[in-house]
């Protein structure tokens, strides 16, 4: 049985996703923005009759044609329809792969006649994707690199063995080379497929490169493709059917707990650990509560996570009963095998500090548990970064160079009734100090290539002022602008 693979183009598939969301009258295009200018994504037919194409600078597009519609294109939303219709066009054959970011390849051998023919096939394929509202163009062939090339250029069946005469017509940028290389072979009168099968092989390897020549023989199924598609990823999601509906809180953490075993060890197998959970209980009047929860990193240990779920199932309202559960791992990341049962006084306080962030962050957000990483600055203010706790790692606190630096650090408030240099006496928020004793100065200068209005007035002298009264002060005085002025204070 000869191999036969049916190739689909959609050559406007982002525009039309688009469109069936919001239609949109006269001409339409997507955009998507190169360097320092927008450009044209994908475009409907009625811009295309405007004079515009794909590729077009959007500047130019409006001078053409003023009352062009635009959207900007989102390449991931239109990434996940063509995985849906990788999935859909599983009716026609049992092997279906992306051909590309606009095309899918399938393989029909032995296929066709279930539908009573390459033809009927085809005419069903088009029509269900025109009730859809989307474009293609298809073509069946004996091999992937023919049926690629005709649904490009015209589409229809190429009948079997007939690789070399259907494809002969064709330009020679229907091989899928470079446009380098499709220039360079016009150059020298090869414009058509057919101009290059007659042609020695090793010649035009050494002129052209190796890639025309698999190429050539890749379309005339002397070098054979696979289709392959890529493995869907894993589910991570249990579910559990009652006998008997439940509905006392010990009740539903057993459940869990068994629910809990059975992803975990899922999550294992693949090397992953769970960011997020979302555990559904169906109550026996067919309503349904839900428990979410989040953690501050990737995590497989059930007893662990099981602990966090203890007061949202706390607040649950069983009703009559709960007679299923579901729980799901909506996120998931990387996570290694750990070694388990020894870890060392180290790791269990890594645990117990993520524990504790889990907790936090399920009950007042995880992007208000914040820690301090350090930064590279001079300036007191630049010299950490806060971020959230759950989605930045700790770092190493950095070695330990020149003075000192204050345990609190606040915006610079003025004193007054200043005397001497460093000052001898001054007040501070109404209170009166004298000076102990004084080390410095240390100088800091601004950094000139950021534009900090509160270092506009030049460099600083700080001081490190220890009071009779107690408190240890850090003061600092800008020659150009004259005073003093509290930034800090030390334990």
């Amino acid at each position: 049985m000869a191999r036969r693979l049916l190739s689909i183009w959609f050559p406007r598939l982002a525009s039309d996703t688009s469109l069936r969301r919001r239609p949109v009258p006269g001409p339409f295009a997507l955009t998507l923005r190169r360097g320092n200018a927008d450009h044209l994504h994908c475009l409907t037919p009625e811009a295309e009759v405007r004079g515009l194409s794909r590729g077009m600078a959007l500047a130019d597009a409006r001078a053409i044609c003023p009352e062009l519609a635009t959207r900007p294109a989102d390449l991931a939303r239109e990434a996940a329809a063509l995985a849906s219709l990788r999935r859909w066009a599983g009716r026609y054959a049992p092997m279906v792969a992306s051909d590309g970011p606009d095309g899918l390849i399938a393989d029909i051998t032995g296929v066709a006649h279930l539908f009573g023919g390459e033809e009927e096939l085809r005419a069903d394929l088009h029509a269900r994707l025109d009730r859809a509202g989307l474009t293609a163009a298809s073509a069946i062939a004996d091999s992937r690199g023919a049926a690629h090339a005709l649904a490009r250029h015209g589409g229809g069946i190429l009948a079997e063995g007939a690789l070399s005469e259907g494809v002969g017509r064709l330009p020679v940028s229907a091989l899928r080379i470079d446009h380098a290389t499709a220039e360079a072979l016009a150059r020298v009168g090869l414009t058509r497929i057919a101009d290059l099968t007659a042609l020695p092989r090793a010649p035009l390897a050494r002129r052209f490169g190796p890639g025309l020549v698999l190429r050539l023989d890749q379309i005339l199924g002397h070098q054979p493709e696979p289709v392959a598609a890529a493995p869907d990823p894993p589910h991570f999601g249990v579910r559990m059917t009652l006998p008997e509906p439940i509905g006392l809180q010990a009740d539903v953490m057993a459940g869990l707990g068994r629910l809990l075993e059975r992803l975990c060890r899922t999550l294992a197998l693949h090397q992953r650990g769970a960011r997020r959970l979302r555990l559904e209980l169906r109550r026996v009047d067919r309503g349904v509560a839900h428990v979410e929860i989040g953690l501050a990193r990737p995590l497989r240990d059930p007893d662990r996570i099981a602990a966090l779920f203890v007061k949202g199932v706390q607040e649950i309202d069983a009703g009559f009963g709960i007679d299923a559960l579901r729980l799901s791992a909506p996120v998931t990341e990387p996570l290694a095998p750990e070694q388990i049962g020894g870890g060392g006084a180290a790791v269990r306080g890594e645990d117990a500090l993520a524990d504790l962030v889990s907790r936090l962050g399920n009950r007042i957000g995880f992007d208000r548990v914040l820690r301090l990483l350090p930064a590279d600055s001079r300036i007191p203010e630049r010299s950490f970064l806060i971020a959230p706790a759950a989605y930045s790692a700790p770092a190493p606190e950095p070695p330990r160079r020149g003075p000192a630096r204050p345990i609190t650090l606040f915006p610079p408030e003025p004193v007054s009734a200043v005397s001497g240099h460093p000052p001898a006496r001054f007040r501070w928020r109404r209170m009166e100090f004298a000076t102990l004793r004084a080390i410095g100065p240390e100088r800091i200068a601004p950094e000139w290539w950021l534009d900090d209005p509160a270092w506009r007035t030049g460099l600083r002298d700080y001081w490190r002022i220890e009071t009779k009264q107690g408190p240890r002060l850090w003061l600092f005085h800008t020659p150009l602008a004259p005073g003093w002025q509290v930034q800090g204070e030390f334990a």
